[in-house]
């Protein structure tokens, strides 16, 4: 048993719930971790392997306080002296105990902080910085409709396949920095994992048809806010980036994380390539609300109309309004995205935007309301005809038989499907004029909605259902431990007399290790004897042992003893 648990046990057991949670989220300790009461937890604590998580959590202002408290000399700074007591690093008396001494003297003296000044960006390297936030934003817009379509397969570690990424590439979105701009969409609660696929949250399609303005802002607001201890200012912003390589300087693997967050930065145009700061990232780096204004003035202006042509394509003059976009896209698929982007009808889209709930005169309606030319007939007719063909086959639940109904007006349709090679995983049968199965109604109507079958979903009276493939994700929840009952469990330990708790932990780890012990023993008279036992067994409110110096068994009342030291053999 530590001698330096004790002082900790107490002072952990005068900590208020909050506190106590909030040490134990910042020392990672798992809220089902089987502590039996306050001394435990003060073992655990100061176990080496504790220390050895805790201490690389440690900013680098807090590990130079730290080295410096535990080579005798006082630290100036409050702040960093009570957020160690708060680690239970250091003790309430500011000192720190020889556990805690042992550990940070195997870590390396950390460096001095780096400049704290932050340079602005020239027009030239602010414009660059610009550019390449459009196209961060462009890029996870383009990322977040793909993965809404088909949710992206995931490796074990989180990232995404190299067979995700020559998808995303075949399908037009570039790939260069994936991985940094999926972990910008999940800081800002776009995307979340669920069956180890990556899903679009309800927020994402919020997000979708907002401003370019207001999706770099949200994308920009989340990042800082889930910026890491180390880097974040008291303000509520950041510190210089040219600082952010120091500010976990006992953390073996801060140097590649440090190295992806400044990445992540430059992608969001909040640093340029030069290290210097961009107007629009001042506010954000202060602790205050975004402001693009700065931003969006370098920014190509929106559109709000199209030319359509004759050959199914569309030309969008400029940047196309994003919420204009998203449902232009839902009808055509995009050729090229650049500041003109094109874009091309085809059955298979329209369909899809049928699919997803539009109706003939709803698009006929939208592309009339933003081209420049009119709607060409030859376009006019795509949408007419795959409207007129869109829900020959319809798709139900049979409420007697509880199976998938397939039902057409079309015979010929029918046919077709029984045969179709394709769809014979879904096990079709006939039955009077339709085809019936044992596989969910979805699941059926996506597979003939794959294999370009006309189809739609009913409900039993006959109303037509929309939806989307893939439900979206909820938006991720705080994950933070709860640690309410591994504190009452604490707690309800927490006798009133600390004294006699703590002799019986002794006694318990001395018979444990079978130690020599020194116990001073209360007699009746009021004075006291002198004993030096080798502990053999603890129970009923006795401690046995075989007393050394007269060489002979002895029991004593536990109540008795005054105090026991183990002898060191």
């Amino acid at each position: 048993m530590s001698t330096h648990a004790r002082p900790l046990a107490e002072h952990l057991a005068a900590m208020s719930d909050a506190d106590l949670a909030e040490l134990f989220a910042a020392r990672g300790v798992r809220p089902d971790i089987g502590w039996q009461d306050f001394f435990d937890a003060a073992e655990a604590l100061l176990e080496p392997s504790s220390l050895a998580k805790a201490l690389p959590r440690l900013t680098l202002s807090e590990a130079t306080a730290l080295r410096r408290i535990a080579a005798g000399e006082e630290v100036a700074d409050s702040a960093d002296l009570h957020a160690l007591q708060r680690l239970a690093l250091v003790r309430p008396d500011g000192g720190v105990v020889p556990p805690v001494a042992a550990a940070v003297s195997e870590r390396p003296a950390p460096s001095a902080p780096a400049s704290e000044h932050q340079e602005t960006a020239g027009d030239s390297a602010a414009a660059h910085a610009a550019e390449r936030a459009f196209t961060t934003v462009a890029t996870v817009a383009d990322l977040l409709l793909a993965a809404k379509d088909r949710p992206f397969a995931l490796l074990a570690g989180g990232t995404l396949s190299a067979g995700e990424k020559r998808q995303l590439t075949e399908s037009g979105v570039a790939t260069d920095a994936v991985d940094d701009l999926v972990a910008i969409a999940s800081t800002a609660g776009l995307v979340a994992v669920g069956d180890r696929r990556l899903h679009t949250t309800g927020g994402a399609d919020v997000w979708l048809r907002s401003s370019v303005s207001q999706r770099w802002s949200e994308l920009a607001r989340a990042f800082r806010d889930a910026l890491p201890r180390g880097v974040r200012s008291d303000e509520g912003g950041w510190i210089p980036l040219s600082a952010w390589a120091q500010a976990h300087p006992w953390d073996p693997a801060w140097p590649e994380r440090s190295t992806a967050l400044s990445e992540r930065a430059r992608l969001l145009g909040l640093v340029a390539d030069d290290g210097t700061e961009p107007a629009w990232a001042t506010p954000l780096r202060d602790g205050l609300d975004a402001d693009p204004a700065a931003l969006t003035a370098l920014l190509p202006a929106e559109v709000d109309r199209i030319f359509l042509q004759n050959d199914l394509s569309a030309i969008s003059p400029g940047p196309l309004a994003p919420a204009l976009d998203v449902r232009l896209r839902t009808v055509a698929a995009r050729e090229s995205a650049a500041q003109a982007s094109t874009y091309r009808f085809t059955p298979e889209s329209v369909a899809r935007a049928l699919v997803a709930g539009e109706t003939e005169e709803s698009l006929v309606d939208f592309l009339e309301s933003i081209s420049l030319t009119g709607i060409p007939q030859p376009l006019r007719y795509l949408v007419a005809q795959t409207a007129q063909r869109h829900g020959l086959v319809r798709v139900s639940t049979d409420s007697e038989t509880g199976r998938t109904r397939i039902e057409s007006a079309d015979p010929h349709l029918i046919e077709a499907i029984a045969v179709d090679q394709a769809l014979r995983p879904l096990g079709l049968a006939t039955h009077v004029g339709s085809l019936t199965t044992r596989v969910s109604r979805d699941t059926v109507y996506w597979a003939l909605t794959d294999a370009r079958y006309p189809a739609t979903l009913v409900d039993e009276d006959g109303t037509v259902l929309t939806g989307e493939r893939h439900a979206a994700a909820p938006s991720p929840a705080d994950d933070a431990p709860d640690y309410t009952s591994l504190i009452a469990a604490l707690r309800s330990h927490q006798g009133p007399d600390a004294d006699a708790a703590w002799l019986d932990r002794e006694l318990e780890a001395a018979v444990r290790a079978k130690a020599v012990l020194q116990v001073t023993v209360g007699m009746p008279d009021g004075s006291t004897r002198e004993l030096l036992l080798e502990a053999t067994g603890l129970g009923g409110g006795r401690l046995r042992g075989r007393d050394k110096a007269a060489d002979v068994e002895r029991t004593l009342p536990v109540s008795s003893i005054r105090a026991a030291t183990v002898i060191a053999q």
